[in-house]
């Protein structure tokens, strides 16, 4: 199994931080973001990795390298100045990513998830998403799950936490170069193929300086800290 860490955005709701550095190299207990993810692909036996790129990519680039120091090979999407969204990032990576299942993973988040729990897609699934319970900045949710299934109700709705299994052709006749994911998944749902599951242990986007910094202090207090790139 191969996955893409997306990492191409600018971070707008982190700025004055993102101004100068990609979201995905913010420190947390003195490490960048993404190498707690490159970290957990290794553990969970996942030898390739994509990385999107655009804003400041090219200091993502020089930071994690080919990925030899991590255990695992790197390759990089470039996506030019103006990010393709998650959809078209996605759909770009699509030729390096091969024709199975892959893992999907925002680069701007945190969790204990192992991804050694996410290596097969349910059958008739055309994705299976990680969902977790909403946090305070989004107390309204995204989807629904019942026996196992994403639904579009109203209620007990939970967050999607930017982590999933994939099937590549989830995207064919993908609208255009440039578009989000989500209609896709609404897609997916209305024709009973998107599965999910629900995680309950950690998981945090730190989507501003406020999230950042208590991130920061709730990692060094589980002792997370060390230096890397």
């Amino acid at each position: 199994m191969r996955a893409i860490l997306l990492a191409a955005g600018r971070g707008e709701r982190l700025r004055p931080i993102t101004d100068t550095v990609p979201k995905p190299l913010v420190r947390i207990a003195g490490r960048a973001l993404i190498e707690y993810h490159l970290e957990n692909l290794v553990r969970a036996g996942i030898g390739e990795a994509v990385i999107n790129l655009s804003w400041l990519g090219g200091q993502i680039r020089a930071a994690l390298g080919a990925g030899e120091r991590y255990g695992l090979r790197i390759r990089y999407s470039e996506e030019g100045p103006v990010p393709l969204e998650t959809g078209g990032g996605i759909a770009r990576a699509l030729p390096l990513l091969g024709p199975e299942p892959f893992l999907v993973v925002n680069a701007d988040v945190w969790t204990d998830l192992e991804f050694a729990a996410l290596r097969e897609l349910p059958a008739g699934a055309d994705a299976s998403i990680v969902l977790a319970p909403n946090p305070e900045h989004h107390p309204e949710g995204d989807f629904a799950l019942r026996d196992g299934r994403v639904l579009e109700a109203p209620a007990h709705r939970l967050t999607y936490t930017g982590i999933g299994l994939y099937r590549p052709e989830l995207f064919t006749g993908w609208p255009g170069e440039r578009f989000p994911l989500r209609p896709l998944l609404h897609r997916a749902i209305a024709a009973g193929r998107l599965h999910g599951q629900v995680h309950r242990g950690e998981w945090f986007d730190a989507g501003s300086p406020e999230r950042l910094a208590w991130l920061d202090a709730h990692v060094r207090a589980k002792g997370g800290t060390g230096e890397s790139c």
